[in-house]
């Protein structure tokens, strides 16, 4: 008889995993949305695909409701103009009524999805990071794309953390006027990374570019963006206390004076 139950058990549970797959075998990788990182679980890269929590991708959206539907055994979330369901046992995403196929698994309570599958889906772009080693994910109707306002709003806080705003908004406006310029690469990670002509920026070489950018720095990333200017055409700077400017001093034109930094032309 405790053999029998035990059989059962076991069936039971075998026949309930069914919807629950095992996690990719891929490495973990960062992901970031609207320049903040993803916090909500981990996020696995696995054969060229990255895979989110369905919940901890749509959270970071904001504005939706996220639940498990225990009768269905399909991970629902809805918003008050979309509507997405993850289906573990059939492999399905289906956003607004339309399915796609794509590998959908239970780790650890989390709803596992494809993240560009979703992403696009729901209207949002979503591109690999080189610098980040992961994916920035712009979500649906942001005012900026997720990898200039993250890794602007990180050059911004480790040039000048501490700067009044004004000060904050002109280290943004030299790496926009490197975007614009000629002689410069054309994206804001590439000019905050060139390395054309050694390191450009010092946070770069130390590491504190990568460090969490603070709220005043993001928000004047985000002045920049938009296009709030206090330095003109400006492409270079540097402060006095904690270097010499020598090239700087010999081959540009001083412009003007902000705060700790000196800004040329």
């Amino acid at each position: 008889m405790k053999r029998k139950l035990f059989c059962g058990l076991l069936a039971a549970l075998v026949l309930s995993a069914g919807t629950v797959r095992a996690a990719p075998s891929g490495r973990v990788v960062a992901v970031q949305v609207d320049g903040t990182m993803l916090r909500t679980g981990v996020s696995y890269l696995d054969k060229g695909v990255t895979y989110v929590p369905l919940r901890g991708l749509l959270d970071a959206f904001g504005g939706w409701s996220v639940w498990w539907d225990s009768g269905e055994r399909t991970a629902e979330a809805a918003s008050d103009s979309h509507r997405v369901s993850a289906d573990p046992a059939a492999d399905t995403v289906t956003v607004n009524g339309r399915t796609y196929s794509g590998k959908v698994f239970v780790e650890r309570g989390r709803t596992y999805v494809p993240l560009r599958t979703t992403v696009t889906a729901l209207g949002g772009g979503i591109a690999w990071d080189p610098y980040l080693g992961g994916a920035a994910v712009t979500s649906p109707g942001a005012e900026h794309d997720a990898a200039d306002l993250y890794w602007l709003s990180r050059i911004i806080s480790a040039e000048s953390r501490g700067e009044t705003m004004e000060g904050q908004i002109a280290v943004g406006n030299v790496v926009l006027n490197r975007v614009a310029a000629e002689e410069f690469p054309d994206t804001i990670p590439d000019v905050i990374f060139d390395r054309k002509h050694d390191v450009q920026f010092t946070p770069v070489s130390n590491g504190t570019v990568y460090l969490r950018p603070a709220a005043a720095s993001v928000e004047a990333a985000k002045r920049a963006l938009d296009g709030e200017n206090v330095v003109g055409e400006a492409k270079y700077f540097y402060a006095p206390a904690l270097s010499q400017g020598v090239w700087i001093n010999a081959n540009r034109t001083y412009h003007m004076t902000i705060g700790c930094h000196r800004f040329y032309l």
